[in-house]
């Protein structure tokens, strides 16, 4: 049973997508060309581990369709949606479906691992990141090429990403849109719950003070 216009992302869900879509542009930009400066690379790879310290946390303590629990499903839910995909019998789920959940994960993860390394990361010349003095001259070069490897992992999930938003719109179905205005038509009805935002206030306020301190820990050695 499908509905009409409802409530699917909460603010804090839509906020955290299209932050992480503008520092991961500007981090791309500024590492590989240098724009604006290597600076803005750095402070937008502080905010960008803020953003997915917050979304871990969100992903336990946020609303329905932001939990983990809700769209992290194992490998037949997946296989059951694929083979409905295939036969057009597939129902559009209020949140992410089987395989978008995993893709979600794998992102996350990939930037994750980006922004964490970034911390230890080194150009053996003018470029070093905060945790540098902390850890040993190995870990630095091991850290450094994750760095280096990772981007191109990040890179192919992002298009893997909008490839599947292009296919989905050719099906006639717009993913972006619910993402901007939290709604989204023709949906599977479901009862869904929804937490205050003075929640998210208070996790992105955790998640600040410790990227803070873990980066004031870094520059002090």
């Amino acid at each position: 049973m499908s509905t009409g216009p409802g409530r699917v992302w909460d603010l804090p869900t839509r906020a955290f997508h299209w932050l992480l879509v503008a520092l991961v542009a500007v981090q791309y930009a500024s590492g590989e060309f240098g724009w604006p400066s290597m600076r803005w690379h750095y402070l937008c790879g502080y905010a960008t581990l803020v953003l997915v310290v917050f979304r871990v946390l969100w992903g336990f303590a946020g609303s329905q369709t932001s939990r983990f629990g809700d769209f992290v499903r194992g490998p037949r839910a997946m296989l059951r949606h694929l083979a409905a995909m295939r036969g057009g019998g597939a129902p559009r789920r209020a949140g992410h479906n089987p395989l978008g959940g995993w893709s979600v994960v794998a992102m996350l993860a990939s930037i994750a691992v980006q922004a964490t390394t970034g911390l230890f990361a080194s150009d053996d010349v003018s470029e070093d990141g905060p945790l540098v003095a902390r850890v040993s001259a190995a870990t630095v070069g091991v850290m450094t090429r994750v760095h280096a490897w990772n981007r191109y992992v990040l890179l192919a999930l992002v298009a893997l990403h909008v490839a599947a938003i292009a296919a989905y719109a050719l099906r006639g179905t717009n993913l972006v849109a619910p993402m901007w205005s939290g709604r989204a038509r023709d949906v599977e009805a479901r009862p869904l719950r929804f937490v205050p935002a003075w929640r998210a206030l208070v996790l992105v306020a955790i998640a600040v003070g410790a990227v803070w301190a873990l980066v004031a820990w870094g520059e002090a050695g």
